[in-house]
């Protein structure tokens, strides 16, 4: 019988840099599955579907499932932000 439950660690972690441009694809590791906030702010992402959502009042020491191509520059307020791969 196959294990049905999932891995609720990343398997990877990846330091972030905020813009407007910059997507994340196949070449760079591909969509992120979520993020942590290390320094308190607002974060908007570009979700897999293409629609930008901004999370706002992000704590320190957050974390937010959302799988997302883009850390938009625009909206973003929030530091230290680590893109997670599951």
């Amino acid at each position: 019988m196959a294990n049905s439950i999932q891995p609720i660690t990343p398997r990877d972690a990846q330091a972030l840099t905020k813009s407007d441009t910059t997507t994340y694809t196949s070449a760079t590791g591909g969509l992120f599955d979520g993020l942590y906030v290390g320094g308190a702010g607002d974060v908007a992402v570009r979700t897999e579907a293409g629609t930008v959502v901004t999370f706002s009042g992000a704590l320190a020491g957050t974390t937010i499932p959302i799988k997302f191509d883009r850390l938009m520059s625009t909206n973003t307020t929030a530091t230290l932000i680590l893109g997670l791969r599951y």
